[in-house]
């Protein structure tokens, strides 16, 4: 029987699977960043509107076409949804025209692509590297802040018959979740997150007509009725039974907190060290101080995690970003901010009702 991937295994799979830097110029928000990646957790935080979103979606974009064959830009198009779908609209916004540059890296292999803020479509546009870029598939999930397996029943024909106004991101989870397992063995690593979820859920995860169900020892529960944070482990499970998240893959994951009781973030980010123990890059964007701390609480020696957190110049108003090994070392945290503002209430409050 085939075992599960060994530690050089994961190693090889990283250096030739994992994105290492990601280089943006008038693209959305950013005038201009440069972020390195690290190979495990990649944890991206900041304020509402300094592009975390963006980050997954073009980091996703790069990562899918290596197994559709879309043009990078007609990914991007496809996943930003901008109005009329004008390729242009996604360059940052100002006066004059200007030159949108998106630079994506995995080690040595760069994909390129650029466009002007009046390009219309992305035959308008240039992208360089594919084919080298490709030489390596890349196993890819980008999950929304918006659960979608209680909509699944006929969203994927709707979306590929008719134009309706949906990210495909919306359309591309659903294909995920959708897949039948792998013929090979699931290997014990993968057999151990499955035990994990299913213990969380209290059950398994079906599929009937295209509709899922929590199947528990009372019987199905269709996923209309279950718990929205309770779908999201649920699809985390099927993901990782069908194959989709393995050794070599990545995982973007867009507030993986959002309608999940807190006392399963203890769950999921264990559930997330052990996906990239397996050789999984995980990509997520948070708001939750739930989130970083339990990440800082059950990470190991040898755990894989990178904090980034986006902030607003006070000097020029620009996006930048800093990175740190653990969520205390960062210098724009809104999230620490925060909650050392309700603290610092809380104390004031206190000393003044016992005046």
């Amino acid at each position: 029987m085939q075992g599960e991937p060994n530690a050089n295994t994961h190693s090889t799979e990283r250096e030739s699977r994992s994105l290492t830097n990601i280089f943006l110029e008038q693209f959305t928000a950013f005038k201009r960043l440069d972020l390195n990646l690290g190979q495990g957790i990649n944890v991206f935080i900041g304020a509402n509107g300094t592009g975390k979103t963006h980050l997954l979606k073009v980091a996703y974009a790069a990562c899918d076409i290596t197994k559709t064959g879309l043009d990078f830009t007609e990914k991007l198009t496809r996943v930003f949804l901008p109005s009329g779908r004008v390729l242009g609209r996604l360059a940052k916004r100002q006066e004059e025209r200007v030159l949108a540059r998106i630079d994506v890296f995995r080690g040595n292999k760069k994909l390129h692509a650029f466009f002007y803020s009046d390009s219309e479509n992305p035959a308008s546009s240039v992208t360089t590297g594919y084919d080298t870029w490709s030489e390596d598939t890349i196993e890819s999930v980008f999950i929304p802040v918006k659960e979608m397996l209680s909509h699944g029943p006929g969203f994927r024909s709707l979306y590929a018959q008719r134009e309706v106004y949906f990210e495909e991101i919306y359309a591309d989870i659903l294909d995920r979740a959708y897949r039948p397992p792998l013929r090979e063995p699931l290997g014990s690593a993968r057999r151990r997150i499955l035990r994990d979820l299913q213990k969380a859920v209290e059950g398994e995860i079906t599929v009937k007509n295209e509709e899922f169900f929590l199947q528990t020892g009372h019987g199905n529960l269709e996923f209309t009725l279950l718990a929205e944070g309770m779908r999201k482990l649920g699809l985390l499970w099927l993901l990782v039974q069908n194959g989709t998240l393995q050794n070599g893959s990545v995982l973007f994951w867009d507030e993986p907190e959002t309608n999940l009781n807190p006392k399963l973030c203890e769950v999921l980010i264990d559930i997330l060290l052990q996906l990239q123990r397996l050789g999984v890059q995980i990509l997520i964007a948070t708001h939750d101080f739930a989130i970083l701390k339990e990440l800082e609480l059950q990470m190991t020696v040898g755990d894989q995690v990178r904090f980034h957190a986006l902030y607003r110049d006070v000097s020029d108003g620009e996006l930048r970003c800093e990175s740190a090994s653990l969520p205390f070392q960062l210098q724009h945290s809104p999230i620490d901010e925060a909650f050392s503002s309700l603290y610092d209430r809380e104390i004031e409050r206190s000393l003044g009702g016992d005046e």
